[in-house]
């Protein structure tokens, strides 16, 4: 099945080479090749006939170049071969062939489309001229391409391109001639005369467009392998888009800015910043055509976009944006300004009128992580998925905890192990710049091991990291390019959720309805949320996912869904053994039902050092550092080697005073202690020493 229609080298401007000769051949040289060719009789003088006719009504092939295209080509679809609309050019074709593959003119793509089935590479065989679609077959069949795709492929890429350029071997095809093949495809479908040749403009992209630009791909591919073509192939081609077209002083701005932004920031976070200024410039030519520069731009311009994007329709799917893609347009903008504003460019507000704060906010969501039960359904089914790329990407996310992308780019060499045989993997610095090494499950080790080895001898030529500029041999590629996230991901752990009926309502068109409740992403807040579950340090959850800023790897170390549910219990569970001045208030029940969901819903923010305070947030804050006192404080038993410490402390301190004379400070330290000992005592825990004195202290200072 052909993949999507190519923006990257749709939307590259036409390289006609100019100066292409448009001639007739002498006659004897024609009736000289087809008087040689092994053909039947009555063909042979057909050919000629056809010939000798086509050249009385053409005697100028200038003039047969600037008929219309329905005219040239003489056969439309709907028509029989004994029955062309223009029997002269339909005819003809096998002399035109013969023009073209001898050098005497060079055809242009618009007559090669509309003409359909043209033999190139037969009739360049019967000349004796070798296009080189022979090695270029042989080549795509070894990165792993079907033989039968390959030689379409090879053929009709190669036979066009020689009849349009006048090359005569597929070893001089450049860049460039596969840019300029990809232009005619897409500016075919813009052409008034393509109903004469296709029911419409979709239906010519969604076929024959579609088909031609794969097997332009496929091109590209052996071609850069090979070592003949820099480009590199992507596994799946963009779509089409056409180029960013504003006011000339908002268009040098832009540019220069997305010019500017394209040497730092990844491609993808470049793209998204040009969708926002496309799709501001084109509200603005709608709403208000008079501002023709960045500088007359106000506030108001922007607030009105960013509330039309919250209204308008998408085009795709006829709904308004979601709050993601509303943020990423609003924020791009105003990233835009903030730049230009430092950088000091001319024709620009000089300031922000839009800012991040004016995009919608979403909620902070938790990870989530997948349960044992499900993960007990699941992971048998990845164990036997047979193909040893998907098996190896799966295993490899749920132990190591890795980013999608940072598997999809693993090296062959990203494997090796520690001094005790545990596999440890080397992941590349994608999203985060940095390189790290994890250690690595024993099954996920020997499913990657699996794949090196079935990949180490592959033929393909390195590719050039992005990032790094470095040439690096991945290890999830085939058919010459890096297999797809999609493929490598959504695809296996979706059947695999079918499989084990882990699913809900919502599948995407066309498919079975229903979507899987476990995503690949999930696998990576799972490793998080098990290594802090099993006491794993700070550290070590920010360094096995890869985390930079601390605030993330916390997010797993404070939300563990058993450790709240165990300190829930300690306290708010019924029959609780707690002390402290609000345990009276929990075992009674007078706490208002709010105040009970508060608190179970943000049980994790009340602790403190010795315990937990239970003041509402209505309430406002403490204004006593004195929490052993105050009437919202609560303990359990799990504190209590913290309060024996506090205890043995506090009668240090009170000794310490006492050696020193210090009356008040000494009172004070027992009072402390007296009520450390008492909320040991009534949790029914050893006090570990003796109790002090009951009575006050006398006050002995002369201060």
């Amino acid at each position: 099945m052909a993949g999507p229609i190519s923006a990257a080298a749709l939307a590259a401007t036409s390289v006609t080479p100019a100066g292409r000769p448009r001639r007739h051949c002498p006659e004897s040289e024609y009736l000289a090749c087809v008087r040689g060719q092994d053909i039947h009789p009555g063909y042979r003088n057909q050919k000629i006939r056809c010939f000798r006719v086509f050249r009385a009504a053409w005697p100028k092939m200038a003039g047969w170049f600037a008929a219309p295209l329905v005219e040239r080509i003489g056969r439309l679809p709907e028509e029989t071969q004994k029955t062309p609309s223009y029997p002269i050019s339909f005819n003809a074709r096998p002399y035109l062939l013969f023009l073209g593959l001898r050098g005497y003119l060079t055809f242009d793509y618009a007559w090669m489309f509309g003409a359909g089935q043209i033999r190139v590479d037969d009739a360049a065989t019967a000349l004796g001229i070798d296009l080189g679609a022979g090695e270029l077959i042989e080549e795509a069949v070894s990165l792993g391409y079907n033989s039968n795709s390959a030689r379409q492929a090879m053929r009709w890429t190669a036979g066009r391109i020689a009849l349009h350029t006048g090359i005569q071997h597929a070893s001089e095809i450049t860049d460039d001639h596969i840019t300029e093949a990809l232009e005619a495809v897409r500016l075919f479908s813009e052409r008034d005369d393509l109903h004469h040749f296709y029911p419409s403009a979709q239906d010519f992209l969604d076929n024959a467009a579609r088909q031609w630009i794969t097997h332009l791909h496929q091109l590209q591919v052996v071609l850069f392998h090979r070592g003949q073509v820099a480009t590199q192939p992507r596994k799946l081609m963009p779509s089409w888009k056409p180029p960013l077209v504003l006011p000339p002083r908002m268009q040098a701005v832009a540019d220069k800015w997305l010019a500017a932004r394209r040497l730092t920031d990844a491609p993808a976070t470049a793209e998204k910043l040009e969708i926002a200024v496309r799709r501001f410039g084109e509200w603005l030519a709608g709403h208000d055509p008079q501002v023709v520069s960045y500088a007359d731009v106000t506030r108001d311009h922007c607030l009105a976009w960013a509330e039309s994007l919250a209204e308008a329709p998408a085009e795709k799917t006829g709904k308004p944006l979601g709050a993601v893609t509303r943020i990423q347009r609003i924020s791009g903008l105003s990233q835009m300004f903030g730049d230009t504003a430092a950088w000091e460019y001319a024709d620009v507000p000089g300031y922000a009128p839009i800012t991040s704060r004016d995009a919608p906010k979403l909620p902070q969501r938790i990870p989530r992580f997948i349960p044992d039960h499900e993960l007990a359904l699941v992971m048998p089914i990845i164990n036997e998925i047979t193909c040893p790329f998907q098996r190896a990407a799966l295993l490899v996310a749920r132990w190591s905890g890795a980013r999608r992308d940072e598997i999809r780019h693993l090296p062959l060499d990203c494997l090796d192990r520690y001094p005790d045989g545990t596999p440890r993997l080397r992941l590349p610095g994608r999203k985060t710049c940095k390189e790290r090494m994890v250690p690595l499950h024993q099954d996920a080790g020997d499913a990657l091991q699996k794949l090196i080895d079935l990949r180490k001898d592959g033929p393909e030529r390195p590719f050039t990291d992005e990032r790094t500029g470095e040439q690096v041999r991945y290890l999830f590629m085939d058919h010459g390019k890096l297999l797809s996230l999609f493929y490598l991901f959504n695809t296996p752990i979706q059947q695999a959720c079918e499989q084990v009926g882990l699913v809900v309502p919502g599948g995407k068109r066309g498919g079975s309805g229903v979507r899987g409740t476990i995503s690949a992403h999930r696998f990576r807040h799972t490793v998080g949320t098990q290594l802090a579950e099993r006491g794993a340090k700070l550290h070590t959850i920010m360094k096995v996912p890869g985390h930079s800023p601390v605030s993330m790897a916390l997010v797993y170390a404070q939300i563990s869904d058993r450790e709240v549910l165990r300190d829930y219990k300690s306290i708010l569970a019924p029959g609780a053994v707690i002390a402290g001045p609000a345990a009276l208030d929990l075992k009674s029940g007078v706490l208002p039902d709010e105040a009970v969901h508060w608190l179970k819903t943000n049980f994790f923010k009340t602790e403190l050092e010795l315990g937990h305070c239970l003041r509402l947030p209505a309430e406002g804050p403490c204004e006593c550092d004195l929490y052993l006192t105050c009437a919202k404080f609560v303990t359990t038993g799990e504190y209590a080697p913290r309060l024996r410490a506090r205890l043995e402390a506090g009668q240090q301190l009170v000794h310490d005073a006492d050696e020193r004379g210090w009356a008040r400070e000494a009172e004070r330290h027992t009072a402390i202690a007296r009520r450390l000992t008492g909320l040991l005592t009534d949790l029914g825990e050893d006090t570990g020493h003796d109790t002090p004195e009951t009575g006050p202290r006398p006050c002995t200072s002369t201060d």
